[in-house]
């Protein structure tokens, strides 16, 4: 799970194509701080671990709680304007979204079950809450899914082959061949490509944050999408994940540091 908020707080000061399109960029800097991807990924992580062996509708009742006291706990972390409202509604309910959202916070998922079909299912609950669109439920699921398949073996080769019978998204075009028209667009449709060109054309998990944020847009979540992948297939230098944590408040590393020792210890 660090990958994806290391993705996150490397690309959020380029987001907006504040940065221009390259590689060549600090990989911190003091804008590298975490935006509303970090929280969300948490508090689905929180959720899940709380809600072990629950029901459907108790998994889903404990992912509402958690995201809503994490979302209320950071309130300007820069959420989009309806999810925001969702935050702090009594008994909020799912409405639609297709936004990139449920993707960027879906990564727990995949390291949490045992087989592709529990973790595609409990991929779908996160996003169901609130971003219960097709498209944002399969963002969710393929994010997911690739993760799963990252930490089990699988080559790239395997996880294109599967995400793009799986889901149908195209995943044959380049970086360098998606950054020409690339602008911020925060849908699942656009954002799923992109992140997934990152890491299949990366040599190591940094090269695959650098590519996705050379993409340009919304390199945040870009990011965190190919951060939460790049993880599970390389792993994560132990000097990059350390200047990540300095930049994470105590709260968030009690959370990251209980998901950790789950995984390690199942």
């Amino acid at each position: 799970m660090i990958g994806a908020l290391l993705g996150d707080m490397i690309g959020a000061p380029y987001e907006f194509d504040r940065g221009d399109k390259t590689k060549t960029f600090p990989l911190f800097s003091r804008g590298s701080n975490f935006t509303d991807d970090s929280v969300m990924t948490v508090a689905v992580a929180e959720a899940l671990m709380d809600a072990e062996g629950g029901s459907d509708d108790g998994i889903r009742a404990a992912l509402v709680r958690s995201m809503q006291k994490w979302g209320q706990r950071y309130p300007y972390a820069g959420y989009g304007g309806r999810f925001r409202r969702w935050l702090f509604t009594e008994n909020p309910q799912p409405n639609g979204s297709y936004g990139n959202g449920s993707a960027m916070r879906a990564s727990a998922a995949g390291w949490l079950y045992d087989d592709l079909a529990a973790t595609r299912h409990m991929a779908a609950l996160t996003a169901e809450v609130s971003h219960n669109h097709p498209e944002g439920i399969k963002g969710a699921e393929a994010t997911a899914a690739a993760i799963f398949m990252a930490r089990s073996g699988s080559s790239k080769d395997e996880i294109r082959a599967y995400t793009e019978r799986e889901f149908g998204y195209d995943l044959s075009r380049t970086c360098a061949e998606l950054k020409v028209k690339n602008r911020h667009d925060e849908t699942c449709q656009v954002t799923m490509p992109l992140a997934f060109a990152a890491f299949l054309e990366s040599t190591d998990f940094e090269d695959a944050i650098r590519n996705a944020v050379s993409l340009g847009g919304d390199t945040d979540t870009i990011a965190c999408i190919t951060g939460s992948i790049a993880e599970a297939f390389y792993g994560v230098p132990e000097d990059i994940a350390a200047e990540g944590r300095k930049r994470l408040p105590d709260d968030m590393l009690e959370v990251l540091d209980r998901f950790r020792k789950k995984i390690t210890a199942e």
